[in-house]
């Protein structure tokens, strides 16, 4: 069988749960033979080489690695998960000091060691300031980081689906913009169920108003409900999702979700968030979701939000003030 390319594709965090997921999905998926595994974890991270060693997979140039110089020279593509897992009881927004400060050190490690990198995925909540801080100290162009921002939109899919009782494939572009968290904001102006426009079902006897509310708050909850089952954070759904941002990039299957990226639009501007976006080689296009008013205001208030994560950010002295970006990165303007 065939790969998509030759190219290196550097996965971080390779010794976890999201990271060994991520490293089984981009070998069944075929992306590369060349692929380097990072963790400072040696010891797990060898647990996870051998173990994709024991599926039997042909063809692969596989190696890991505990020096970050190492792992990144040379890297076309980096994917990190990285960051510390979140816990019962705790919001994305209680990760933030301690996963900026290890996104502040990946943005200087790809400064240092993979200037020349193509693309980079931030995985590690909360992703809309991760990826920005990594953007920023990173150097690189705003096209060139995303974050994975899909779960919430894939949530929502899952959550219609099994309120109206259909398979999935029957419940279309369903999307979420704004912060990947408790302030997302969650359209319906572009959904169909089976067909019909989902904005002309809300308010009817099929989906009373209530329900829909109700349901908004369980895509908003989802990740807490999967900690609450399964008693840690979801690993297979982030990984998958993640891996298929990097085939996109690598110029394979379009990738159907909003991602997080970078934004300067006119009233969303020096965040990271998701929107409509589209991954490709070039990288990710950033554009204004359309949505009805009331959609819109819920963004703006998801953006604002983020904004006062930023500034936590900067009180913290992991970015430098707004006005100062463009000295620590040239390519924000």
């Amino acid at each position: 069988m065939k790969f998509l390319t030759s190219e290196k594709l550097v996965i971080c965090g390779a010794a976890g749960m999201i990271g060994s997921n991520m490293l089984q999905t981009a070998m069944m998926l075929r992306l590369t033979p060349n692929i380097v595994l990072y963790d400072p974890y040696i010891k797990g991270l060898e647990g996870t080489y051998e173990e994709m060693l024991h599926c039997g997979f042909d063809g692969f140039n596989l190696q890991y690695t505990d020096d970050i110089s190492v792992a990144f020279q040379g890297a076309d593509y980096i994917v990190s998960s990285g960051g510390a897992a979140r816990k019962a009881g705790m919001t994305r927004e209680d990760l933030l000091k301690g996963n900026a400060e290890i996104a502040a050190k990946l943005g200087r490690d790809i400064r240092n060691y993979a200037p020349d990198v193509k693309h980079v995925v931030v995985v590690f909540n909360p992703a809309d300031i991760t990826g920005l801080v990594t953007l920023l100290h990173s150097g690189l162009q705003p096209h060139q980081v995303s974050t994975l921002a899909a779960l919430d939109s894939t949530r929502l899919r899952s959550e219609l689906a099994k309120y109206f009782k259909l398979p999935l494939d029957k419940v279309k572009n369903t999307n979420t913009y704004g912060g990947h968290g408790e302030q997302m904001a969650v359209f319906s102006s572009s959904t169909t169920i089976d067909n019909l426009p989902l904005n002309k079902i809300i308010g009817t006897d099929a989906f009373p108003e209530e329900d829909w509310h109700a349901l908004q708050q369980r895509v908003i909850q989802g990740g807490k409900n999967i900690i609450e089952l399964r008693g840690r954070s979801s690993f297979q759904s982030p990984a998958y999702l993640s891996i298929k941002m990097i085939e996109a990039i690598m110029g394979g299957e379009a990738f159907i979700w909003p991602v997080g990226a970078y934004s300067n639009i006119l009233g969303y501007q020096n965040i990271m968030m998701a929107m409509d976006t589209q991954l490709s080689k070039e990288g990710v296009k950033v554009h204004l979701p359309k949505g009805n008013s009331n959609e819109l205001e819920v963004l703006k208030r998801s953006y604002k939000h983020l904004c006062s994560l930023r500034d936590e950010v900067i009180n913290m002295g992991i970015i430098p003030p707004i006005n100062q970006w463009s000295e620590l990165n040239p390519h924000i303007l």
